[in-house]
């Protein structure tokens, strides 16, 4: 496991991480991203989308009943003050190993509460030649809660989804990477804005990219 920080000179340096899980092994995700339903919310049918909430007692990761994402306009000028259902994470991948070792390394890494809600994006962007996909069509953009962790699955066929952070909106990024399958990105999201590029496909054909998005508090409700 390799954790690379943000820069020495930066009076952020402890508030991002970029970190290499070799721990994770990722092909037990993979087929759960082919059956994501449509995020409705979206224009263009190019983001697909489950949510699920969920706590953590001891060694056990306890999944939450299903809520309402909400976010205000301060922070999601496009959807803000929209109360957004989703479909729930499929119950075998819950069960996988791999992510229940996910939701645990955020709470690790976080140093998170017991009991603090989690909540846990699963996301698909698709691209084709006609209809590139945007994984924050909100622009720069804070969600709203205390951390938020990026973690990449899966990259086919496609360029740019370069992920940025910034300490305002009007100035240049302090980070930009495009996350490579494995790779998971810290933020605290009380001192940084973030946004991640537009994808298009590298070769005729449909491109996609896969992430998990974790938050803290998970910002759904009842």
């Amino acid at each position: 496991m390799q954790t690379l920080w943000g820069s020495a000179e930066s009076a952020y340096a402890i508030s991002f991480a970029l970190e290499k899980v070799d721990s994770i092994k990722l092909e037990g995700f993979k087929g759960f991203f082919r059956d994501l339903p449509v995020d409705p919310y979206i224009k263009g049918n190019y983001r697909s989308r489950r949510l699920s909430r969920f706590k953590i007692f001891g060694s056990e990761l306890i999944k939450l009943p299903h809520g309402y994402f909400f976010q205000s306009q301060n922070y999601n000028p496009l959807l803000g003050g929209v109360k957004r259902e989703f479909a729930e994470i499929d119950d075998a991948m819950i069960e996988l190993d791999e992510f229940k070792k996910l939701v645990f390394e955020f709470s690790h890494y976080c140093k998170l509460n017991p009991g603090v809600e989690i909540g846990v994006h699963q996301i698909r962007t698709s691209c084709s030649p006609d209809n590139f996909g945007n994984p924050a069509p909100e622009g720069i953009h804070r969600d709203g809660c205390e951390f938020v962790v990026i973690f990449a699955v899966d990259r086919e066929n496609i360029a740019g989804g370069e992920t940025h952070l910034y300490v305002a909106k009007k100035e240049k990024p302090v980070f930009n990477k495009v996350l490579m399958p494995g790779e998971l990105l810290l933020v605290n999201d009380r001192e940084f804005f973030h946004f991640t590029t537009p994808i298009k496909p590298l070769s005729p054909g449909q491109g996609t990219r896969d992430v998990f998005v974790l938050t803290s508090p998970s910002l759904l409700q009842d």
